[in-house]
């Protein structure tokens, strides 16, 4: 094992409890490997996590691979080397890691993806949102808020992140159904915010500078969303451009509190982590767990926004 690699499977900004050893961690050792610390979604998912292992007595240690795929595969090898007992993966590439995984199977460590699904991966189970149906959920809302609201046309900028598959199939899922829903919308350009806000908002800024009769925004995720936010309210398009995206923030309550942020699909980040790590204990024990385990979502709107206030107090 290469010093390096040791050093960087060690050196792991958020732990629960973490043991590094001469090649072997201590025993009932989780791993988690996430996409970044930035984004308010995956620190609930750690925080999830972290209550569902300290309730479990198993010792979870945390990897931020910082928007770079090739960092996760590192990190999964490192975890091999450390003989953890589990490895949950939010996968960035989720066929580049697929290598890491199987690799990982080999040598006897279940890997359980969560939020992103690995297509014919050899991870023992997937948790989260089937994002493409949960696009598609909220590009019908969009399509009868058009309907309803727009008199039945509306022009739709995109900011995604097109690195991210499951964003991609929240585009994807977004676009069939608003076809599907029969009135005249025109898609103008997807930008990528690359699932870095400050990326996110100079590329949202971008897009509304490029299409000035662009009358909605649909963000894919918690930073394009951000990003999507701060530059409508920045460029004063508050009363020209609604809103629709991914995973609440503070600020984007606000925009449903004002009204030009109209609906955004909210997961249950935490409940995914804590489902992820419960199930990793029962396989742990030898129990059977179900391949795939489906946490619900939210559409959320002026009219259910206050059960979610508490969260971002």
């Amino acid at each position: 094992m290469h010093f390096k690699k040791y050093l960087f499977g060690c050196a792991i900004g958020a732990t629960v409890a973490l043991a590094c050893s001469a090649g072997t961690a201590m025993a009932n050792t989780l791993a988690l490997v996430t996409i970044n610390q930035q984004a308010l979604f995956f620190n609930q998912i750690n925080d999830g996590a972290k209550e569902a292992a300290k309730k479990a007595g198993a010792d979870l240690v945390i990897f931020n691979a910082n928007n770079v795929p090739s960092a996760q595969n590192d990190a999964i090898e490192n975890y091999i080397t450390q003989k953890v007992d589990g490895i949950i993966l939010v996968a960035i590439d989720v066929n580049g890691v697929k290598p890491a995984i199987t690799a990982a199977k080999k040598a006897g460590i279940p890997v359980i993806a969560i939020d992103a699904q690995i297509p014919n991966g050899d991870n023992i189970a997937f948790v989260g949102v089937d994002n493409t149906k949960a696009g598609e959920e909220i590009g019908k809302f969009y399509s009868d808020y058009v309907k309803d609201k727009m008199g039945g046309s509306a022009k739709v900028g995109v900011v995604g992140a097109l690195n991210s598959f499951i964003q991609n199939q929240r585009l994807d899922g977004f676009k069939a159904a608003v076809k599907a829903g029969g009135q005249k919308v025109d898609f103008l350009d997807t930008v990528d915010g690359q699932n870095v806000q400050d990326v996110a908002l100079s590329a949202a800024e971008n897009l509304i500078t490029a299409n000035p009769d662009m009358t909605t925004l649909y963000a894919t995720g918690e930073p394009a969303l951000l990003g999507a936010v701060a530059a409508v309210t920045s460029q004063g398009k508050t009363g020209n451009v609604k809103v629709f995206g991914w995973d609440l923030t503070k600020q984007a309550i606000e925009g449903i509190d004002q009204g030009w942020v109209t609906a955004v699909i909210q997961q249950d980040p935490a409940g995914e982590g804590k489902a992820a790590v419960e199930a990793l204990v029962k396989v742990k024990k030898g129990d059977k767990i179900d391949p795939i385990i489906n946490v619900p979502v939210t559409i959320v709107t002026k009219e259910n926004v206050d059960k979610f206030r508490g969260m971002f107090k």
